[in-house]
């Protein structure tokens, strides 16, 4: 799927404080309650847009399924993945769901499966969803931007600081060429955190010096090794609990909760040291990645953020956002609530609306007003750094040490090959009891 140059770009400071408090938070209120969005989709023109898939998982298939739904004249036209029979499942599916309609019309010659045809996708199509795991992100990424396409990639947007690094440069041809980028961290797009992000740009809380962040579960799906699979395939089709492709539970999942830290502080941290490790989720199955997490985040302002995640059945679960400020705190609830508390213990605001727009497609809908309005939607950026903040994360628990923004940015660190064939051999293979190397704190090497 990828073929590109070791991107060894020079060292940048790529600054956390570049992500501008006001100019964030008033970006964020554009989807305050009260803003139609389907109607404004097809003001300026009518031109059918044509929609190509770059991973037919669930998360592609759902992708997919808003993208045809945010706007009346579009069509899915091809799609890509690794594997026939997940290609086959998703497309199955779509043409169910639209049943009746002209939006569905994949050509057979156009269900393309194999390393390289996500190309012939994206020549293709004017809008480009990129859902396979996240390994392969920057290079799709990069040919889909090259090519001139508006893009909708799945968050994380790589999963190491050389991906992350290649990511920002096309960010910057993706703006001098006014394409639309919408990266799915869709709380961005989900009104109880706009409405939280106005507050706090309003001063109601005053200035954040902590808080909490989490996403704690039981975990995901485990895909056993089939008979007659090779290597490669098995830790494909395996791919959350591999590094080079899913880049451990603290980035896939938790990059959300992290991102929403980043976000509501307003800056980038300067570093991260943590812990982790694997006490449940210890089998082969369950590849090279920890099933818990719990790193600190240091930032700019002097912000600390205690950040959780675990994979552990049986367990305290939660996922969501705890926030402490000079003038008052912060929750984050389940169901689209948020709730400002005073340091009196008043409640200053409370946030409750059950009928909000489901996220997922409101970013759809905002991603097709803008191509249909000739605006320009850049998520790009933010969603790198949020990822490399993750990706800090992982390196602090991985390795028992502090890891700095300026280390990790420069990190050498590549884990997802330039190029991949099914005759290669994975990043990381099992030793002869069946066994994958597991991170060692005070031994691994993050960086280097």
């Amino acid at each position: 799927m990828i073929n590109s140059k070791n991107d060894n770009t020079k060292r940048t400071e790529n600054s956390r404080r570049g992500f501008c408090k006001n100019t964030a938070l008033a970006g964020a209120g554009l989807l305050l309650p009260g803003l139609d969005i389907p109607v404004m989709a097809n003001v300026f023109n009518d031109k059918k847009l044509k929609l190509a898939v770059i991973g037919c998982g669930g998360r592609g298939t759902g992708a997919a399924n808003q993208a045809l739904k945010a706007d009346d004249n579009i069509e899915l036209v091809a799609m890509v993945d690794a594997f026939q029979d997940q290609l086959d499942k998703s497309l199955g599916n779509l043409q169910k769901e639209f049943e009746g309609t002209n939006k569905v019309n994949v050509k057979d010659a156009h269900k393309y499966v194999g390393f390289d045809a996500y190309k012939k996708a994206i020549d293709q199509a004017d809008v480009i969803i990129l859902a396979t795991p996240p390994g392969f992100r920057p290079y799709h990424f990069e040919y889909a931007i090259n090519a001139g396409k508006h893009v909708f990639m799945e968050k994380p947007c790589a999963v190491d600081a050389p991906g992350i690094r290649k990511v920002l440069e096309v960010a910057k041809i993706a703006k001098e060429k006014k394409l639309n980028v919408v990266v799915g961290l869709q709380r961005h797009y989900q009104n109880n955190y706009l409405a939280i992000a106005e507050k706090i740009k309003q001063g109601e809380v005053g200035k954040i010096v902590s808080g909490q962040v989490y996403w704690n579960s039981a975990g995901v799906w485990v895909r056993p090794r089939q008979e007659g699979q090779s290597e490669l395939e098995y830790q494909m089709r395996n791919w959350y609990y591999f590094n080079w492709l899913c880049g451990d539970h603290i980035l896939e999942q938790h990059i959300h909760n992290i991102d929403v830290a980043n976000w509501f502080i307003g800056e980038y941290p300067i570093s991260a040291q943590g812990m982790g490790g694997r006490l449940v989720r210890t089998g082969k199955d369950h590849g090279e990645i920890f099933d818990h997490h719990f790193v600190e985040f240091t930032y700019p302002s002097g912000a600390v953020i205690a950040s959780q995640c675990r994979h552990q059945p049986g367990t305290w679960s939660k996922v969501g956002e705890n926030f402490q400020g000079t003038k008052g705190s912060i929750e984050m609830r389940d169901a689209g609530a948020a709730t400002i508390v005073g340091l009196d213990g008043e409640k200053i605001f409370d946030y409750r609306n059950r009928n909000d727009p489901n996220p997922y497609q409101v970013e759809h809908d905002r991603l097709f007003a803008s191509i249909r309005n000739k605006e320009v939607i850049s998520d790009t950026e933010n969603g790198a750094k949020s990822t490399l903040t993750a990706i800090m994360g992982r390196m602090a628990t991985y390795s028992g040490k502090v890891i700095t923004w300026e280390d990790a940015m420069a990190s050498q660190k590549q884990i997802m090959p330039n190029e991949l064939t099914w005759d290669a051999t994975p990043p990381s293979v099992p030793n002869a009891d069946g066994n994958y190397p597991i991170p060692t704190p005070g031994v691994t090497d993050v960086l280097s």
